[in-house]
């Protein structure tokens, strides 16, 4: 019989730690309820002790989402515990996840704590956390890197305390997949009662390999694997969900086993992800990429017009791709327009295609031709869930090789219009002084990518801007047929993001003047 493997979530934890992600509470739920779609075992919603946002998210999708496990990060300390708990109590089934590292590496140099004194907060955070929930997870964090008969001897003692999951990490992503599948078993064969328990791997990604190990510790007995979406995380990222989950779909002949992922919603909930954290999808990302199905070879293409499995181990429609790329254009109707989204895996209210439709006839004014890509760009999820205290009324730039390039842009916040001119290296640099001159802020560009959504002239400009104050980062992303208006539409996102931690403190140096 084919073995169930569960699939706990972290992207709104581990994948929201990447460097230059910071996603707000809404947009952490709006990625939680598309998980939800996909079906996820737990979701992860994040550390709540660390920042007083990351418990006000943690706390928001507890109460909100009632149809999955939601997991809170937590220290081995009965303050984390604590904290944690008062941001998941509202929630169905609630998971405490509490650590502390056994390495002798992080034991002597992090911790400054002997392996008995780690031993004792162990079994100290268990127990304390069992007194709010039966449902609680300890992890050894580096314990790949952790002496085996140590963990053996932590987790029989934690589970004797009262943990319902152990988790074994592979922190630095320093395991190799035939190492890991010994070490995995040697714990499950050694630990005492580890069959009343959920056997968890955490995998990290540093030499590639964070796949290749979790499913490398399924074949070695464990039961619930830790990744993230598009493999989002810390320095090169966890191991991603996409590819385990189509991994062991796609070999169950080998591995048989199974998880209750809906796969169909899988190209969706990457293009959320990658929508709202400003991380682009790179082509060639197995699974999800834009190449991942296709295929330019003349034999290849020859190979799969005459059958498919020739070239393509699993279909496009099994992770919710339409195979067919079927273009809109200015005549196309409301009708058409809902049936392309519900083939793309959008499950939309009225009012939402509505405004989304008004979105799609503006571009089809301008381009020709409209296809899929197009669309998923206009979704704008991140943009759509932001308070707009900023917005741009209009803009006009000059320039060329005899002439300093120059911008004037007018501004709209909160009803009181602010407009600005400025030089600058050139028309986007011009149009980003303007704004924060406006503003009276001074904000340092980090990251600047633009990207064609397809091909042509016409297309469709994507711009993710990755902006700093006082060493936060905020992330803006627009999409428009003209580059500048995306550049400028994408700061102003950004800004808005900023604005929403500042609330009503923000007042911009112009705006106690008249009215321009």
């Amino acid at each position: 019989m084919s073995k169930t493997i569960s699939i706990f979530d972290t992207t709104l934890r581990d994948g929201e730690q990447s460097a230059g992600v910071n996603l707000n509470a809404k947009e952490k739920l709006a990625i939680a309820r598309q998980l939800v779609k996909l079906n996820v075992d737990v979701i992860e919603a994040g550390f709540p002790i660390s920042s007083s946002s990351d418990f006000e998210a943690v706390k928001l999708i507890s109460q909100e989402i009632k149809e999955v496990s939601i997991a809170a990060l937590a220290r081995a300390n009965e303050k984390d515990i604590d904290r944690a708990w008062q941001a998941l109590r509202f929630g169905q089934n609630p998971r405490i996840h509490t650590f502390i590292a056994t390495s002798d590496i992080h034991m002597k140099y992090k911790l400054k704590l002997s392996p008995e004194k780690v031993l004792e907060n162990a079994v100290m955070a268990v127990k304390h956390a069992v007194k709010y929930t039966s449902n609680v997870e300890f992890s050894a964090e580096d314990a790949s890197r952790s002496d085996p008969d140590f963990l053996v001897k932590i987790f029989s003692e934690v589970i004797k305390a009262g943990a319902t999951t152990i988790n074994i990490p592979d922190t630095v992503g320093y395991a190799t997949p035939e190492e890991f599948k010994k070490f995995v078993r040697y714990i499950i064969n050694r630990v005492r009662d580890i069959g009343e328990v959920t056997v968890s791997v955490h995998c990290h990604n540093d030499l590639g390999l964070a796949v290749a190990n979790s499913i490398a510790a399924v074949e070695a007995g464990a039961t619930q694997i830790e990744c993230t979406v598009n493999g989002l995380g810390e320095r090169a990222g966890n191991a991603a969900l996409e590819e385990i989950v189509m991994a062991l779909k796609t070999r169950n002949d080998y591995y048989n086993t199974h998880t209750n992922i809906e796969t169909r919603q899988i190209y969706r909930t990457s293009q959320l992800v990658s929508s709202l954290t400003g991380f682009s999808v790179q082509p060639n990302k197995a699974i999800v990429g834009k190449n991942a199905f296709a295929h330019e070879s003349g034999i290849h293409q020859h190979g799969v017009l005459n059958e498919k499995t020739t070239y393509e181990i699993m279909s496009p429609e099994s992770i919710g791709l339409p195979m067919n790329r079927i273009v809109l254009g200015k005549h196309s109707g409301r009708h058409a327009f809902r049936d392309r989204l519900e083939k793309l895996g959008y499950q939309l209210t009225q009012e939402e295609i509505n405004k989304l439709f008004i979105k799609f006839k503006g571009i089809a004014d301008k381009k020709r031709t409209i296809y899929d890509e197009d669309i998923e760009a206009l979704m704008d999820i991140g943009g759509d869930n932001l308070n707009k205290y900023l917005t741009l009324e209009r803009f006009q730039v000059s320039c060329g090789n005899a002439s300093a390039p120059t911008s004037a842009v007018k501004l709209n916040f909160k009803g009181h219009s602010l407009q600005e001119v400025c030089i600058g290296n050139g028309p986007v640099d011009a149009s980003f002084k303007a704004i924060e001159k406006a503003l009276g802020i001074s904000l340092t560009l980090e990251d600047y990518k633009i990207r064609s959504i397809t091909e042509g002239k016409d297309a469709l400009a994507e711009v993710i801007v990755h902006i700093s104050r006082e060493s936060k980062i905020f992330i803006g992303r627009a999409v428009a047929i003209d580059v500048i208006e995306a550049s400028i539409r994408a700061y102003i996102e950004a800004i808005n993001r900023m604005i929403a931690g500042l609330g009503d403190n923000f007042i911009p140096i112009q705006y106690n003047e008249e009215v321009i």
